[in-house]
């Protein structure tokens, strides 16, 4: 059991860890002023958004900023605390800010995945998912965020390493 919980943290600090390039230098830019971004990072910008059909990249909407806004203020700074207590391993307190934090992005992702399946795109301004196929792969990028925040609350909930109840002493 340990060496499966060993690896999931491995998993996880992997997740945390890539998440903080990839929320400064591509999720953050539709809130930030362009000029903090050189031309290349835009540019990759661009060519993901209209590459694999997405539209909520290209031009989002304020329901999807407001994501953003939460994955800066709120997802960002816990980042580094998430990557190194799992890099370390058994650190019991990480428990309730990765149950927090795993709740949270799994109702975000949740409207997202449902956003791709469900919206009607025919009158997107920009390059959006047509077919099922193209929605497929949409949410082949996005539902890791779903996938990787779950399995963190339920190792956090159910994992005996994580779970433990400290005794009291009784005099």
């Amino acid at each position: 059991m340990a060496g499966c919980i060993r690896l999931l943290e491995w998993i996880f600090f992997f997740y945390f860890f890539s998440h903080i390039p990839i929320t400064l230098l591509i999720d953050v830019q539709p809130l930030l002023p362009a000029e903090l971004y050189p031309a290349s990072l835009k540019q990759l910008l661009a060519w993901y958004a209209a590459e694999l059909k997405d539209p909520m990249m290209a031009d989002p909407p304020m329901w999807f900023k407001s994501f953003i806004f939460c994955e800066l203020l709120l997802q960002l700074p816990f980042f580094p605390f998430a990557a190194y207590a799992f890099f370390k391993g058994g650190c019991k307190w990480i428990r309730t800010p990765a149950i927090i934090y795993g709740t949270h992005v799994a109702t975000t992702v949740t409207a997202i995945l449902a956003h791709i399946l469900f919206q009607d795109f025919s009158e997107s301004k920009h390059p959006a998912p047509e077919t099922f196929e193209e929605r497929f792969t949409l949410l082949s990028i996005y539902l890791p965020y779903l996938v990787i925040p779950v399995m963190i609350v339920l190792t956090m909930l159910y994992s005996p390493h994580y779970n433990t109840v400290e005794k009291k002493k009784t005099y």
